[in-house]
This record gives structure tokens, sequence and C-alpha cells, in this order.
């Protein structure tokens, strides 16, 4: 007699002995069980249900499909000893059971659809995201004529969290990036007896490029992802429905102060770290290519037009718009749960960081067509 924990087979009386407990626990166990039982070619069978402890519809389900497989190969099955309950079970399984040729299957989509797919989403969410900035801006309209309305004590606190606080993590930051950029190069340079010309390339790399982008990328994943899950969890917490019941629009409220705050702070925060990456890589000149404070200072003055400070510091607000505006979007974005919160505040400051680097790539084709 060949023996398994739920369903024993007795060849000699062609006897199918269920027993155990058939539910939903023990599903993927009893499945694999019936998967390797050999059903006879020829003859009749008997189904016994005597030892059956428990069962369930998803038990029932099971032993419905594994008598009509009996009875596909053209055998005589008969059942017994079943309890009045599990009769009963097995005849409204069978009766609302869908024949497994019914049952639709799931195509999946091949990779072009896929790609089709991903960029039709992409595009659905650049349009809500050009409906979110086209509020907004009607919002700044509004109010731009209305200072009593401004959210004043909103945008000081912005300025305080994003500006103020951030300055010891810029100002360190941007050190170390000058000292990185003053080693890197000096190594070059001294091989050549250039070692003069590190005050060039040290003011032109901080002031013009390293400068803002450092400080945008480092503001993006400071402060573009507290923007998200701060808005977040107002909305799981439905603060944002309850100021919509009022008649009170967040975006002048609770938007808008985070965006003009961060439009203000960014271009001192980029100014900030330009003072703190020529002090790093004045540090290093010095202990390095032995040029004094002195003649580091005298160069740069001289050498370093004006236009070149004025450039990077340009570049600031456009960097706070991108970063405020795909925060407080994602942020709008969040659905349902925590989880959710956790996903788009990843998003935004992915993207965030992506735009400020291809705004930046323009900004250089741009500032090189026209000379500048």
């Amino acid at each position: 007699m060949s023996t398994s924990s739920h369903i024993m087979l007795d060849p000699a009386k062609q006897l199918y002995s269920c027993q155990g407990d058939w539910n939903l626990h023990n599903l993927a166990r009893i499945q694999k069980e019936l998967n390797k039982i050999h059903v006879p070619l020829t003859g009749g069978l008997q189904v016994d249900g005597r030892d059956i402890a428990k069962i369930d519809s998803a038990g029932a389900l099971l032993l419905d499909e594994f008598l009509r497989r009996l009875k596909d190969n053209g055998l005589e099955v008969t059942t017994q000893n079943f309890s009045e309950k599990c009769q009963h079970l097995l005849e409204i399984v069978d009766k609302n059971a869908v024949s497994p040729a019914k049952i639709p299957r799931r195509h999946f989509p091949n990779w072009l659809a896929q790609i089709g797919k991903f960029n039709w989403g992409q595009w659905i969410e650049f349009k809500t995201y050009l409906n979110f900035v086209g509020v907004l801006a009607y919002e700044f309209l509004r109010l731009l004529f209305r200072p009593k309305h401004w959210r004043w004590n909103s945008l000081t606190n912005v300025i305080d969290t994003t500006g103020y606080k951030a300055l010891p993590i810029i100002g360190l930051l941007s050190f170390m990036i000058g000292v990185v950029i003053a080693y890197q190069m000096g190594n070059y340079l001294r091989s050549y007896g250039a070692n003069i010309y590190i005050v060039n390339l040290l003011g032109l790399s901080i002031l013009r490029e390293f400068g803002p982008l450092i400080t945008a990328i480092m503001v993006a994943g400071r402060t573009g992802s507290a923007f998200t899950a701060e808005l977040g969890i107002m909305k799981i917490n439905q603060e944002l429905d309850a100021l919509s019941t009022m008649g009170v629009p967040p975006g002048g409220i609770l938007l808008l102060p985070r965006i003009m705050g961060l439009f203000i702070t960014l271009p001192l925060l980029t100014v900030w770290a330009d003072i703190f990456g020529v002090i790093g890589g004045m540090v290093m000149a010095k202990s390095m290519l032995d040029i004094s404070y002195y003649d580091f200072l005298h160069r740069f003055q001289h050498d370093i037009p004006l236009r070149t400070l004025i450039i990077g510091i340009g570049k600031a607000p456009i960097f706070a718009l991108i970063i405020a505006s795909i925060g407080c979007f994602q942020g709008m974005q969040v659905k349902g749960s925590a989880e959710s919160v956790g996903k788009l505040t990843t998003r935004s400051v992915v993207l965030a960081i992506f735009f400020i680097i291809v705004a930046d790539a323009l900004f250089s084709v741009i500032f090189s067509r026209l000379n500048l």
C-alpha cells in the first residue's frame, strides 16, 4: 500500500482513502501529493472520506478537481463514507467550480509593449506635474499683490530649516571638496612646475560648477526628501483633506512657502559653499604646493572674473525650483500607506538629482555658445 499524509491508495481494492485536514493550511502539501498520484488507466475507483478530520472550501476544491481528473480519464468513480457536511461542501464547490479551460490566462506583454507602457506612464506623470506647476503659478500670481495673505511664519521657518541649519554640513562638505580638487590637480601641476595655476583651476571649478552643483545635490537629499515626507504624512493623516473641506487651498499654506523659502536660501548656501570650497583649496595649496595665502588671494582676485561667481550663483534659483517643485509634487502623490511615503521620498531625491545634473549640462552648453 502506498501511503501519504492525506491520501492513500489500496491497489487491490482500487480504493483511495482521504485522511487528515483538508484545509487552506495544508493546501500546498495536498496539491503536491495529488500531483504525484498515479492514476490507473482503466477500471473503477472508490474514494473514501471516512478519515477526513477537517475540510474547508480550499480542500474541497482540490478534492473536487482530483475527482474530475479521475473521471476525465474514463474511470468510474464512486464516493463513500463522506460526512453530510463534506458532501454538501463538495456539491457547492462542484456546482460553482470554474473549468480550467474557462480560466483566462494572464498574458505578459513583450519587451516592446513594456517600453511603451513605461513611456506612457512617464508621459502621464509629466502632464500631471505640469498641471501641478500651473496651479502653483496661478496661486503665486494670486498672492503676489496680497502680502497680507502670505504665510510669513511658514516662510521664515522654511528658511531657517533649509538654510541656517544646513550651513554646517554644506560648509564641511565644500571644504573637503576644495581639499580634494586642490590635491588631485596639484599633483599634476607640480610635475610641470605650474603650481600657481592651481588658483585658476580651483576658482573656476568651485565657483562655476562644484559649488552650486554639490550644494544643490546636498539640498536635494536633505530638503527635497523632507518636503516629500512631510506632505506625504499630512496626506495620509488627511490633513490636506481637512484644509480642502474648509475651502483653504494647500498651495498658499504648505507649498508656496516651501518653494519660495528654498528659492531664497539656495543661492545663499551656494555662496557659503563657494567660500569654504576656496578656503579648503587654499589650505591644501599652502601645505602641498607652498603657495602662501597672500599669493593665493592676490592671484584669485585678479585672475578669476566676477562673471564666474555670478554664473554659479545664477544656477542656484533654477536648482531650487527643481528641488522644491519635485519634492512637493511627489509628496502630494502619496496614497495609502507609509510604504508609499518611503517610495516617493526616494523617487523625489533621485528625480531631483537627475534633473539638477541635466539642467547643469544645459547651462554648460548655453554658456559655451554665449562664450561666457
